[in-house]
């Protein structure tokens, strides 16, 4: 009998202290409340009321806020480069040439095509450029002997101690005053890089670019970005060589250049009292410039991997070609770069829309690093004086 007595008396203490616990966890429960001792009658006889508390209604409750979504930027490579062309070209927006352009588009194409008026804007190979590759590749030619290759012109000596001493290549305090430092301070990468863009470099400037003022200084700085993004990608990521890319790159911009002084001065020919129409050299370049980078590149006698890969920009599918997937990796990102630099584009626009590299965090950090670095342009640049 006690036992029975215990154990009931168990049970409902329990009930008693588990009731707030479910009341908080379901929402219901049961609440006692005391019913009010009437007139004349003891408050011993007073009998509980039970109240039950039904469950919420999430239904009933407001909708939350709807936040609007952050404003983010991924650029297609088409419109990256329509961005890129627009600021070349001075203008906001490009839109498609008008029908009566078209025959001075076609005209300036044949100029370019034909035998007899290609050589006046095709330019020629430096003439130093196979000499030198073949010296700094070679591991038993020395500096002194390298240095010399160098010293036979006076204008690439020039361009040389300018560029080293730039804040974009110089990568010490000490001013560089001679060749052989320069060739012992930048190394072989380093060197072949500066080689390629002094003897490059002169054939960017163009002296009747009309109304597109920054057109030469643009497509100058996209080809040297496009470059240094080419190099790591192609040393790190195919495995293939990184001058190559580099030289690819600089050749992409070079080929720019010369058609756009074909469509200047063809422009002038035909309506000397009409500024050139910028959609018309926008349409001039977009469809003609990788295949006269081509073209160039067979002039040049580039070698069968380089011109492959250059023919893999004609088209819009993937390359298929290490040199190919570098030359098209390092245009892309220097695009993003020139139109990061000129505040077109913010550092979360340029993330997203940079292609998958392959890189490593570290490698793209410091790829990045470089290219977004403002630089001093090395034409600018003056050669320092000797110290005394």
């Amino acid at each position: 009998m006690v036992i029975y007595l215990l154990a009931s008396l168990l049970v409902v203490t329990c009930g008693i202290g588990m009731r707030p616990v479910l009341r908080r966890a379901f929402g219901f429960g049961v609440a006692v409340a005391r019913q009010p001792a009437l007139a004349g009658q003891p408050a011993a006889v007073r009998q509980p009321i039970e109240i039950v508390l039904e469950p919420v209604d999430l239904s009933q409750l407001p909708e939350p806020p709807v936040l609007a979504a952050a404003p983010v930027q991924i650029l297609d490579p088409p419109e990256i480069f329509r961005r890129l062309r627009g600021l070349e070209l001075g203008v906001t927006e490009l839109g498609q040439p008008l029908p009566e352009q078209d025959q001075i588009v076609a005209s300036a194409i044949a100029a370019i095509a034909d035998a007899a008026t290609q050589r006046r804007y095709s330019p020629r190979r430096p003439n130093l450029l196979p000499q030198l590759m073949r010296a700094i590749n070679d591991e038993e030619v020395s500096r002194r002997e390298l240095s010399a290759i160098i010293a036979r012109d006076p204008a690439l000596v020039g361009s040389l101690l300018k560029m080293a001493n730039s804040a974009f290549y110089r990568v010490s305090f000490r001013q560089v005053e001679t060749i052989e430092r320069a060739v012992v301070m930048l190394g072989s990468d380093g060197l072949r890089s500066l080689v390629a863009a002094a003897l490059m470099q002169p054939i960017f400037q163009v002296s009747s670019a009309g109304r597109f003022l920054r057109f030469p200084d643009t497509v100058w700085d996209h080809a040297l970005r496009s470059a240094h993004a080419a190099i790591p990608h192609a040393a790190l990521v195919e495995r293939t060589d990184p001058f190559a890319a580099e030289l690819l790159c600089l050749i992409s911009g070079l080929a720019e250049i010369v058609l756009f002084r074909a469509a200047m001065d063809h422009c002038a020919a035909s309506s000397p009292q009409i500024q050139p129409d910028p959609l018309l050299i926008a349409s001039l370049l977009d469809s003609q410039s990788a295949t006269f980078a081509w073209r160039l590149g067979a002039d040049w006698q580039l070698s069968e991997l380089m011109l492959a890969a250059l023919e893999e920009q004609i088209v819009t599918s993937e390359p298929t070609t290490p040199l190919g997937r570098s030359l098209r990796f390092g245009r892309c990102a220097g695009a993003l770069a020139v139109l990061h630099t000129n505040s077109l584009i913010d550092d979360a626009t340029v993330r997203l829309s940079l292609p998958d590299a392959g890189l490593s965090p570290s490698h793209l950090k410091c790829m990045w690093t470089r290219l977004l670095n403002k630089h001093e342009d090395p034409r600018t640049v003056r050669r320092p004086a000797k110290a005394a």
